[in-house]
């Protein structure tokens, strides 16, 4: 039976990376057409001998041109195929976060073969982001399908809010907005995790309201807390710092230079009866670090969580030398002994260059450091290994020796 999708024939190069199991095929990999195309439509995808490679999401407005999202030539793209992508994703979610389900990342875009869709769990609440136009088509039916879904295993939403405000969806001839797609609500949520209570403002709040990836890297910063002075930088909601706090940390400094995400630290400190072990500043971490070396302040543990200093290949080298100034900086500050935690969320900032920032920035500080831990994103943030655009999380905790 002849299949019923228009055909997009590409070259070597585009072969070679789709048959690797990478699912973006770029324009200027595109050679030929058959077929009418709709943006966000279907088609198949060819080599130049005619071998079908799979099957993807068409946008003449992307860079990303196609976006495969199967290469079994029996797939049938009827409401069935995307049920079976949903369950697989939440059941997977179910196996590796157990108790964590309920706050946790469900669909991490072509991780779960759901190109350029975000879907956060908070209790009741679903918070999406869609950057893919094909995805965005069908949008509708994936609610429902969520929805059902997570009733079977549980969870009835309350509520699905999008935080469509995306720049990548300017790429993709999509309009930017954000508003309930199902149900209502006031825009905040209470949740918890590791056990700590946080308020959640998922309309306001950056991204989909709470970053959900350092969940088990805040439980590592906790098992070394206990006793210590900890300085938390670019704090935000305050998960690090409260995760020490409650750990038996001595006293937790944490330092934003957002007014407002200290005053939503304060709120979620308060929550969780820890503002004794606590301080709050509005500050600068550069500046800070620059007074503190003057005046001899010292931490025993350091924890750095700086929002991605790069977002493109282009402006790598400027984000190294803000890196490595930081990571200088506190491996001053911190006493023989002492720890830091440091980390980078960028993609482009590729583990192999942040390591190497991180030996300059130790040779210029003059100390040592012993590795205790390397780690990444929680692994309801899945990394496919054959697509590296997963793979964006790197955290170390070290001693300075």
């Amino acid at each position: 039976m002849a299949r019923e999708y228009p055909i997009v024939t590409v070259n070597e190069k585009a072969e070679k990376r789709v048959r690797a199991g990478h699912p973006w095929v770029y324009g200027d990999d595109l050679i030929g057409i058959s077929g009418e195309l709709a943006d966000g439509g279907l088609a198949d995808v060819r080599s130049e001998k005619g071998k079908l490679l799979g099957t993807a999401f068409y946008n003449s407005a992307s860079k990303i041109r196609l976006r495969v999202v199967s290469t079994n030539a029996n797939d049938k793209f009827d409401e069935k195929f995307w049920r079976r992508r949903i369950a697989y994703a939440l059941d997977y979610r179910k196996t590796v976060m157990g108790t964590d389900f309920d706050c946790s990342r469900l669909i991490f875009g072509e991780a779960d073969g759901l190109p350029g869709m975000t879907a956060d769990l908070f209790g009741t609440v679903l918070v999406t982001e869609i950057a893919c136009k094909g995805i965005d088509m069908l949008k509708e039916m994936l609610y429902r399908l969520l929805r059902e879904e997570l009733a079977v295993r549980g969870v009835t939403l309350s509520a699905i809010y999008e935080r469509n405000e995306l720049a990548l969806r300017d790429k993709e001839g999509l309009e930017r907005y954000k508003g309930f797609a199902y149900g209502e609500g006031d825009g905040i949520v209470y949740i918890t995790e590791n056990g700590i209570k946080y308020k959640v403002d998922y309309i306001n709040g950056q991204k989909t309201g709470f970053f959900l990836d350092q969940k088990y890297n805040r439980q590592a910063v906790a098992r070394i807390a206990k006793g210590k002075r900890v300085l938390d930088c670019f704090t935000h909601t305050g998960a690090f710092a409260l995760n020490a706090a409650a750990a038996g940390a001595e006293l937790v400094t944490a330092v934003d230079v957002s007014g407002e995400a200290i005053e939503k630290v304060k709120e979620n400190a308060a929550l969780n009866g820890l503002t004794e072990r606590m301080q709050f500043l509005k500050a600068d971490v550069f500046d800070l670090f620059t007074n503190w070396e003057e005046t001899g302040d010292k931490y025993d543990l350091i924890i750095l969580d700086p929002p991605a200093f790069t977002k493109s290949s282009s402006t790598v080298g400027k984000a190294i030398g803000g890196y490595r100034e930081i990571n200088r900086r506190a491996m001053k500050l911190l006493p023989r002994g002492g720890y830091l935690a440091t980390c980078s969320c960028s993609h482009f900032m590729t583990d192999e260059l942040f390591c190497k920032m991180l030996r300059s920035a130790a040779e210029e500080a003059c100390v040592s450091l012993k590795q205790i831990e390397r780690r990444t994103q929680s692994p309801d943030h899945p990394i496919m290994w054959n697509v590296p655009e997963t793979d964006y999380l790197k955290f170390y905790i070290f001693q300075i020796i």
